[in-house]
């Protein structure tokens, strides 16, 4: 079996002088601007105190400026250079990542076709979701490949219905607002026996700059000259969300600045408002948390997997089902920001979902 990796490499050029970029630099920021200390930083990056503050050094001489600052008895914090640097490396992470992975499964399938191999494992395509990646990981500790691609729920479920995938991941809000999704998305299942599997309720409202300068409260207070959002992408379960508030809110979309300004993933969006290049966007509070910026929650909504009901059978679905439904796991999505776990055990089809929420 043939697996691919595609990676972004970054070549910084000054002067005449050029260098490749290596990640274990934004690991180490990202470790500082959290602990203040460097030995827990190289230790948590699993290199010596010595490799770390050569690479950090390193890289401020060629930069021309210094990426921390240390200060006795009160540990180390980034500088302004230090933090547009991690800011800049996170927001390629979480941005780039879902396409160059979505990428590199697509170039994997074909060549072990051609191969004879088969496919590359269970195919899922999933709206962006922290639990998910959580199940893919237990997956592989079993031996068991997911192959997971980034998509809007409308998107995730279209291929279920085309059969591009195994399992689609989306999700519908609680309350009045859910019945309206489900609508749409009941339509794109109809005339197929689909079963869906509750993985998570998850809290999702507005991601603010740290301590809310701008005293945004809901999503009417988005809109004006002077405020900026950053969106989800077209076809995410998120933005059909975001839309239904505004409408529900009476907020014109016109009205927004920054409104077709779109990323694939919350972490993508939280990255931006961390970075200060937007004011406000609408997502995950455990993304908001990654990224140690403020959040205004709005709605729960609930995440599912949904399963053709003629896949029920293949071993690696039964042993997703068997990992959904494990303590262990359940867990570890319960101590995810604003996420509770699902029952993770009843399958049930769509018309029994909406008439929970």
């Amino acid at each position: 079996m043939i697996h691919v990796d595609l990676r972004a490499v970054w070549r910084v050029r000054s002067g005449e002088a050029e260098r490749e970029l290596d990640q274990m630099l934004i690991t180490l920021l990202a470790s500082l601007a959290q602990s203040g200390k460097l030995t827990q930083a190289a230790r948590a990056a699993g290199i010596s105190y010595r490799h770390a503050w050569n690479l950090i050094d390193g890289w401020g001489a060629f930069l021309g400026q210094p990426l921390v600052e240390m200060h006795r008895g009160k540990g180390t914090r980034l500088t302004a250079l230090g933090e547009r640097v991690l800011w800049a490396g996170r927001r390629v992470q979480s941005r780039l990542a879902p396409e160059l992975d979505g990428l590199a499964s697509d170039f994997a399938r074909e060549v072990n076709r051609s191969l004879g191999g088969g496919e590359a494992g269970l195919v899922v395509h999933a709206s962006h979701d922290f639990a998910v990646a959580l199940l893919r990981e237990r997956l592989a500790a079993r031996g068991i490949e997911m192959d997971l691609q980034s998509r809007g729920s409308f998107d995730a479920l279209a291929s279920l219905m085309r059969g591009d995938c195994v399992v689609a991941g989306f999700h519908m809000a609680e309350g009045p607002l859910g019945p309206l999704m489900a609508r749409r998305y009941a339509e794109g299942l109809a005339g197929r026996d689909v079963r869906l599997l509750l993985l998570a309720q998850r809290r999702q409202g507005i991601l603010v700059a740290r301590g809310n300068p701008r005293r945004i409260r809901s999503v009417a207070d988005l809109a004006g000259p002077d405020r900026c959002i950053v969106n989800r992408q077209r076809g995410s379960g998120t933005r059909a969300l975001f839309e239904f508030l505004l409408s529900e809110a009476g907020v014109d979309r016109a009205l927004l600045r920054g409104y077709d300004n779109e990323e694939i993933t919350h972490s993508a969006v939280a990255a931006l408002v961390a970075g200060r290049q937007a004011d406000a966007g609408f997502g995950l509070e455990a993304a908001a948390t990654r990224f140690s910026i403020d959040f205004v929650p709005v709605v729960t909504d609930r995440y599912f997997l949904a399963v053709d009901a003629d896949s029920l059978a293949r071993r690696d679905v039964r042993a997703l089902l068997e990992e959904a439904a494990d303590p262990a796991w359940r867990a570890a999505v319960d101590a995810l920001p604003g996420y509770r776990s699902g029952d993770g055990t009843r399958l049930v089809a769509i018309a029994d979902a909406v008439a929970a929420l």
